[in-house]
């Protein structure tokens, strides 16, 4: 069985297999190489997911397609999610939500929580301003930033400790994590910030 890359989502998945609700999971910013509904998938969830660019969809697509899996990844804009009110047992963004202003932010997370069900779980991460990279580029004002990903252009927004709370205050925090990561990449020592949260609705 493959192992995934995105660690974090083992912990969600463990505290998603502790509840009786229906195996529905939604990923929103579910393109890219190895997308983690396929683990989802490996555990017998029924999976959808959301991705708003082209070209990290069809990555998703043909590795879906490589493992025989139908992981149901559909053109989408997490900001205007297009399910009902109520209607979704899991939901995560891992790694995507905040590549956007803090006000699309926002508009995002009250739009995943919308779909999910009363007693659903949410998982959701967020770059920290212990990042390193935190302060690069063009600001557009409390700590988000303009900077380049493989040559392209995008927003990066970056959170104090406690900061992100403020979305949740209808909802219950099971889990949280201040993460900083140090690693080697391209040659070159770097530190990552990131708040992992887990929560009920």
């Amino acid at each position: 069985m493959e192992i995934f890359k995105q660690i974090p989502l083992y912990r969600f998945l463990a505290y998603c297999n502790d509840l009786t609700l229906e195996k529905v999971v939604l990923d929103c910013g579910a393109g890219g190489e190895t997308p983690p509904l396929s683990l989802f998938f490996e555990y017998d969830y029924r999976t959808i997911g959301i991705e708003s660019d082209n070209e990290q969809l069809q990555i998703a697509e043909n590795y879906a397609k490589s493992k025989g899996q139908d992981l149901n990844i559909m053109k989408g804009d997490m900001r205007q999610l297009p399910f009902e009110n109520n209607s979704i047992s899991f939901v995560y963004s891992y790694n995507s939500v905040f590549h956007m202003t803090k006000a699309e932010v926002e508009k995002s997370i009250n739009e995943m929580k919308r779909v999910l069900v009363p007693g659903g779980l949410f998982f959701v991460n967020f770059l920290t301003t212990k990042d390193f990279r935190c302060g690069e580029g063009p600001s557009l004002g409390n700590n988000q930033f303009e900077q380049y990903d493989d040559d392209i252009p995008v927003i990066h927004s970056y959170y104090a400790e406690n900061e992100p709370e403020t979305l949740f205050n209808d909802m219950f925090i099971l889990y949280k994590e201040d993460r900083v990561l140090e690693r080697i990449y391209q040659g070159e020592k770097i530190r990552q910030g990131f708040i992992d949260y887990i929560l009920r609705k």
